[in-house]
């Protein structure tokens, strides 16, 4: 994935599902304490990565050329808890549900 200067290239597709998945872990145990589950951790760490590459190629950084496993973890975590926190702030708190026996 390339925007600006800046790609992402953590090796091939499973690389990719580790980094999304890892990244989305991270963001969501950071805003809720707890992950989105699997399918949930990936998804969110994929759709980081193309927001956290925006948004690395809006800010002034000296970052370029291509970003190996590490990095791609690193963008796929700033794009995600940022969308996390949007969610967050549009879903409100969540009320646990009790049982009445």
């Amino acid at each position: 994935m390339l925007i600006g200067n800046i790609q992402l290239n953590p090796g091939g597709c499973i690389a990719w599902v580790v980094a999304a998945l890892i990244a989305g872990w991270l963001a969501g145990l950071l805003t809720r304490g707890r992950g989105f589950g699997c399918l949930g951790d990936i998804v969110l760490g994929l759709i980081g990565a193309f927001i956290g590459l925006v948004i690395l190629d809006l800010l002034p950084l000296p970052i370029n050329g291509p970003q190996g496993f590490f990095g791609t973890i690193v963008v796929s975590f700033i794009g995600a808890f940022i969308l996390a926190l949007i969610g967050r702030l549009f879903a409100g708190p969540r009320r646990s549900r009790q049982y009445r026996g």
